[in-house]
């Protein structure tokens, strides 16, 4: 029972070390990785509802809310109330958040050449990761 042996510190290593190196990707947008985690769900789906948008990236609305301010003041997205439903917080990303994409994709794309990273293998882990988090998820249910 070594901290070294340990597949849940293993993990979470590898978490840190991927936020490290995407911040290198993205110190030129002055983004955060957070912040670029919702950038991708919003290019996958724009206009999305706080509620749903928080559960589709895990965060918590203590999380998230800070977060999508300092986006939106940073001009990358728009928080808005819901037209029909104005209990309900809509995000919609901007024009600047819409025209990075081609932009910070081609920097990550980069990063990733530099570092030779095996598309193969890369496929290959991304698959063991999914299937590990679905036995987790199976198993907290």
């Amino acid at each position: 029972m070594t901290l070294a042996n340990q597949l849940c510190f293993s993990v979470y290593h590898a978490s840190r070390l991927f936020i490290k190196f995407y911040q290198q990707a993205l110190q030129p947008f002055a983004l955060t990785y957070p912040q670029y985690l919702v950038l991708l769900a919003l290019w996958e789906e724009d206009r999305q509802p706080l509620h749903a948008l928080g559960e589709q990236l895990d965060f918590g609305s203590n999380t998230l809310t800070p977060l999508l301010k300092r986006m939106e003041n940073k001009g990358w997205l728009t928080r808005q109330l819901g037209s029909s439903d104005h209990r309900q917080l809509i995000i919609q990303l901007t024009e600047k958040g819409r025209a990075s994409k081609t932009a910070i994709f081609q920097a990550i794309r980069l990063c990733v050449t530099q570092q030779n990273i095996d598309p193969e293998r890369y496929q290959s882990t991304l698959k063991q990761n999914h299937e590990l988090i679905a036995t987790l998820e199976k198993m907290l249910d």
